[in-house]
């Protein structure tokens, strides 16, 4: 398992995290063991960063940790977000919440774009979802880890508005934007996942384009954004592969102008 988070590009704050929160699980074990008081209890979570950098690959990794660790039976994932909580009428939203914790239950539920659920004007249930999902954070608290995702400012937002939901959160993570030249790691490894090898010069046009791009990053989406850049390449190298240039394996310096 830390093979696998090691091997993620970036994330040093998030992997060091990660470990710190093993460790008090692991603590806390023995602490029970010999009849103490356990140091946690609850391992609900908050994730905070901007789109592409790694939240739910992380979020299925922690399942899997969790699960190795013998915290949660199954540590499955299930994704969901205000359209999967948040139902239209009167006394359904409750119902829509308990069907989703029910699919969670022995896993992680990670909820994306958690700070949208205290949107909404006099007529909305995103209220409703939330008071239904502080109660299953504690009704469930050792059978089901809780991720709440999203932008930083709007998720610190959140905790503000609903004081009950951020005392259940044990673990704040901060996801940062991934550097040039992290992208350019993840850029060439989906590459070679979709069968591709970079030509000369390729990987340092990339850079300069990630390092033109530096400031932009966390709207453009991280990892989408390069991988998002490594399609577009694609389809340049296509249509040159079409007309006999080039080898059929080969992305260019050329494809990614």
């Amino acid at each position: 398992m830390w093979r696998e988070v090691d091997s993620l590009v970036g994330l040093a704050p998030v992997k060091q995290k990660l470990r710190e929160i093993v460790a008090l699980v692991e603590a806390s074990r023995a602490r029970q063991e010999q009849g103490l008081p356990p140091l946690t209890q609850t391992l609900h979570m908050a994730f905070l960063g901007n789109p592409g950098t790694g939240k739910t690959t992380v979020a299925r990794l922690v399942g899997e940790l969790f699960t190795a660790l013998g915290v949660l039976p199954s540590g499955h994932l299930v994704e969901t977000d205000r359209s999967g909580l948040v139902a239209a009428y009167v006394g359904q939203t409750a119902l829509k919440v308990k069907g989703v914790v029910d699919k969670a239950l022995g896993g992680v539920l990670f909820i994306d774009e958690a700070y949208s659920l205290a949107r909404g004007g006099a007529n909305d249930f995103g209220g409703e979802a939330l008071d239904a999902l502080v109660k299953a954070m504690e009704d469930h608290r050792s059978d089901m880890v809780v991720i709440l995702a999203g932008y930083t400012g709007q998720m610190q937002e959140l905790f503000r508005l609903n004081p009950g939901l951020e005392s259940r959160v044990a673990f704040t993570l901060e996801f940062p934007d991934y550097t040039p030249e992290e992208l350019v790691r993840i850029a060439a490894a989906y590459a070679r996942k979709r069968g591709w090898r970079f030509g000369p010069g390729a990987e340092e046009r990339l850079l300069a384009r990630f390092r033109r791009e530096a400031s932009l990053i966390g709207r453009l989406g991280n990892g989408r954004h390069a991988r998002n850049v490594v399609e577009e390449a694609e389809r340049k190298a296509a249509l040159r592969i079409a007309r006999g240039q080039g080898g059929a394996d080969v992305l260019l310096a050329e494809d990614f102008a």
